[in-house]
């Protein structure tokens, strides 16, 4: 093989660059792209074309994340009958194909969407960044980029209230090691998350009034983590809610379709009514990432009558409630 087999693979995948329209369309390209680079490295071919191989599979990359993207948010899974010991076997749904199914990894999902989220002329700027300079280009170093503009693109949260509240009400944006189930986005792609660590640190014991109450929201895998952070808060656990989402979602050991809204009390601080709700409540959840139904809102508020209300980690603002989070409008 000569040098004009490398030329003839490079021109070919700069055509197929324009042509892509599917998840499989850009695997494909990647795949010749990187057959181009390594053939450009066996051959000696040097530096440019290496690199000119590499321009290619980057933009293809960055094109699947785009894809990844853009498709249908998964909204759970379709039940397929039971099985014999009545467990439920699960399916994806036929609209939103999982990642196994389109034939990718997740590790390469998460680099392609996050490639994605650069903006476009960073993104380019730093590709003619590192060949102006000589050096040679790769995946893992835009990746780093991208995911540097990421974290500097993130919207700040406001100043922590200075108030003293007696109802907090909290949805805390859990940080999973886990960054990918397959067929669902991370959430880092929907908010910026907090570890543990963070979340024990922020100030919300000197924010809470001596005898308070705090209704935070968890998922299973931080059930054991969630009473760190309510014993740095100043509270201890009383009871807990549970949010049947009616729909499944895969999980590593079982069908998921609940979250906790644990009680927890600083002082004394039971509630203004006698009012006792079901501690499960069967509601349907919503498209959009994360989002808890107004339900349980309406179940505190008329539970606890009395004081100042705050809600940690708000997704928007309400009526009789002071909000903190970086999509409040304060």
């Amino acid at each position: 093989m000569g040098d004009t087999n490398g030329l003839i693979i490079l021109d070919r995948a700069t055509q197929m660059l324009a042509e892509v329209r599917s998840v499989d369309d850009a695997r494909d390209l990647i795949d010749l792209a990187e057959a181009a680079r390594v053939y450009a490295r066996q051959v000696n071919l040097g530096l440019e074309a290496q690199n000119h191989a590499t321009e290619i599979k980057l933009r293809a990359q960055r094109r699947a994340g785009e894809i990844l993207q853009s498709m249908e948010k998964a909204k759970g899974v379709q039940l397929n009958g039971t099985d014999s010991l009545g467990g439920y076997r699960l399916q994806p749904p036929s609209e939103t194909p999982t990642y196994s199914d389109l034939g990718i990894d997740k590790r390469d999902a998460h680099i392609w969407q996050t490639l994605a989220t650069m903006p476009g002329d960073e993104f380019e700027d730093k590709i003619v960044e590192i060949k102006q300079e000589g050096k040679e280009l790769s995946t893992a170093a835009l990746y780093r980029e991208a995911k540097r503009a990421a974290a500097s693109n993130k919207p700040e949260s406001p100043n922590p209230p200075t108030g003293k509240y007696r109802v907090i009400y909290a949805d805390p944006p859990w940080k999973y090691n886990d960054r990918l189930t397959d067929g669902y986005g991370p959430a880092e792609f929907h908010y910026p998350t907090m570890t543990i660590e963070e979340l024990c640190a922020l100030p919300v014991r000197e924010m809470a009034e001596d005898n308070a109450v705090l209704f935070l929201w968890v998922t299973s895998p931080f059930l054991e983590d969630s009473f760190k952070i309510i014993r740095a808060w100043g509270f201890e656990y009383k009871a807990s809610f549970v949010w049947d989402k009616v729909g499944h979602n895969y999980g590593h050991y079982n069908s998921v379709r609940h979250e906790f809204l644990l009680v927890c009390t600083r002082g004394s601080c039971t509630p203004d009514e006698s009012t006792l709700f079901d501690s499960v409540q069967s509601i349907p959840k919503t498209d959009k990432h994360s989002q808890k139904p107004e339900e349980f809102r309406r179940i505190i508020e008329t539970l606890y009558t009395e004081g100042e209300k705050l809600e940690l980690f708000a997704r928007g603002d309400f009526d009789g409630w002071d909000c903190w989070g970086n999509e409040t409008g304060g």
